[in-house]
């Protein structure tokens, strides 16, 4: 069989139309690992007309590839293990769709795509509920107020009651829960869904067979010509579950849903397409144009005329060949124009943004403006990092940008010493994007890398073979995780590492940061220096 031709970029262009910030919608979607989330964005993504053909996450040689998976290590393994940004356009909309990494070992990476982010999608699998990764995206989430859109995922296979996936979203998010498009059967009685606001039943021709493509309108879900073309049980059990549906949950409230107590939900199946084109046009009405974003001198209005953004995200190496380093900024006020200015608020230079691009995955091309809510990338050479912002001339900083504390602590052991080089440059550019957190210990030269799970430490050395063309293994440390030091006097932080420099290093930012072996360790430091702070998390501040 003939291998078949990669998805194409749709021919027209997502930046055809300047209609302004409330025309955008910026949304990421989260979940656990294999709940479909990966899926969903390249239906999305078709359903939006931004490619041409859908590609799978796991696939034979011969089939497609997911277009937001594009490192080797994603394609081979068959998970997102990076953050990766797809602008596309549809009826007027901008949509900037965020695709995060599921595995909980990179969660850090999606918790800084959060804050760049003004809804979310949670995926679910209708099999196993609400798993446990879900759950902390879901909380993160809450911290900022980001409305949810649930999609109950693989309805076309055997699964639990959809009464009981409703049930749990209530009692374990606290949420009210509103169904907009329900399942006609499921597992091996799915007949297809079934749109409870228009009315529409989603099914495939011939029935219960192959991917969604067609749509008959009906009167409502008791419609007798719908019943017809059922089987008896199947509608019967239909008819039941809609009634009790819409009698015992919350009706749809835009504005509850936007302010983060109501989720619509949606029942569907990414693989076979069903309600996914419902899906988007439900972010499309409903979904909030871009927020109100927290900075060091109040929120700053995404109207107010004057650009400004962040960065919350480096990438380095989407292009190996010309060791790129990509910066990924949000942007949360003004009309940026290709050539202009901003004030780079950390250095307090002037920086031009001539080449700016916005991204489809590891694909680019040149944009000639942007918007509140955009996502688009600017190339640089190490001069923009996460947390800065950049402004039309106004000297605030945005704020809330996170760094968690590793909990998987190694030394990096080099097999070829005559490329020390080359590590440290991989090091410095990974620990930058936020792969890894790196660590110089106060006595010895060996770097110690952190990461929130072992699954990282895989990445990393796939990295730094593939693109640094350097191998690298990895050594166990006494270690169990970091601390960053601080307190009111600075003298507290130098004798507390004074004493205890075994334990000590600082990071790639030179702060001060305590090492302890165990818990008990951090436990008895923290009682022998009650001046002392041992903070777990920091927010990111670009120095």
């Amino acid at each position: 069989m003939s291998a078949l031709p990669e998805p194409q970029i749709a021919p027209t262009s997502v930046r055809s139309k300047p209609d302004g910030s409330l025309s955008r919608r910026t949304f990421a979607i989260i979940s656990h690992p294999d709940a479909g989330k990966t899926t969903l964005t390249e239906k999305l993504l078709l359903a939006g007309g931004a490619i041409n053909m859908a590609g799978a996450v796991k696939v034979r040689g011969e089939n497609r590839r997911a277009r937001s998976d594009w490192m080797e290590i994603e394609q081979s393994r068959g998970i997102s293990v990076t953050s990766s940004v797809m602008t596309f356009e549809r009826e007027g909309i901008t949509f900037n769709l965020l695709d995060t990494p599921g595995h909980s070992d990179f969660s850090e990476d999606t918790y800084r795509t959060l804050t760049a982010v003004d809804s979310a999608i949670m995926v679910v699998d209708v099999a196993k509920g609400i798993e446990s990764q879900t759950r902390k995206l879901f909380e993160i989430c809450r911290l900022r107020d980001i409305p949810i859109i649930t999609f109950v995922n693989k309805v076309d296979r055997e699964g639990r009651d959809p009464f009981e996936i409703l049930d749990e979203l209530e009692a374990g998010l606290a949420l009210s829960v509103s169904p907009q498009v329900w399942p006609v059967g499921m597992g091996s009685d799915f007949q297809g869904c079934f749109d409870l606001e228009t009315n529409e039943f989603l099914h495939s021709r011939p029935r219960a067979a192959g991917s969604f493509n067609s749509v008959t309108q009906f009167n409502g879900p008791d419609d007798p010509a719908l019943h017809a073309v059922l089987p008896e049980h199947v509608a019967a059990k239909f008819a039941g579950e809609v009634e009790l549906a819409q009698a015992g949950y919350s009706a749809f409230d835009a504005e509850a849903y936007r302010q983060g107590h109501l989720t619509p939900v949606v029942f569907g199946s990414a693989l076979r397409d069903f309600s996914v084109d419902q899906l988007l046009k439900i972010v499309a009405r409903f979904a909030p144009p871009p927020r109100p974003q927290p900075s060091d001198k109040g929120a700053v209005d995404p109207l107010t005329q004057s650009v400004s953004a962040f960065v919350f995200k480096v990438q380095a190496n989407m292009d190996p060949n010309h060791r790129d380093r990509v910066a990924f900024v949000r942007f949360c006020s003004g009309h940026f124009k290709r050539g202009m200015k901003l004030n780079h608020v950390r250095s307090g230079k002037p920086l031009a943004v001539n080449n700016p691009i916005y991204f489809f995955a590891q694909e680019r091309a040149l944009t000639e403006e942007a918007f509140a809510g955009d996502v688009i990338g600017i190339p640089n050479h190490g001069t923009l990092r996460v947390g800065d912002t950049l402004t039309e001339g106004e000297t605030f900083r945005f704020t809330g940008l996170p760094s968690f504390a590793p909990e998987v602590m190694r030394r990096v052991r080099l097999e070829d010493t005559m490329k020390m080089k080359q590590l440290r440059r991989a090091l410095e550019d990974l620990a930058e994007e936020g792969l890894v957190q790196v660590f110089k210990p106060t006595i010895g030269s060996q770097w110690i890398v952190g990461v929130v799970g072992p699954l990282q430490l895989d990445v990393l050395a796939s990295r730094v073979r593939n693109e640094y063309k350097t191998d690298i293994t990895f050594e166990p440390v006494p270690y169990a995780t970091a601390r960053w030091i601080s307190a009111d006097e600075e003298r507290f932080v130098k004798t507390f590492m004074q004493e205890n420099m075994m334990s000590c290093a600082m990071d790639r930012d030179e702060r001060p940061v305590f090492l302890p072996k165990n818990d008990w360790e951090l436990r008895y430091a923290r009682e022998r220096n009650p001046g002392l702070t041992f903070a777990e998390t920091r927010e990111i501040v670009a120095t």
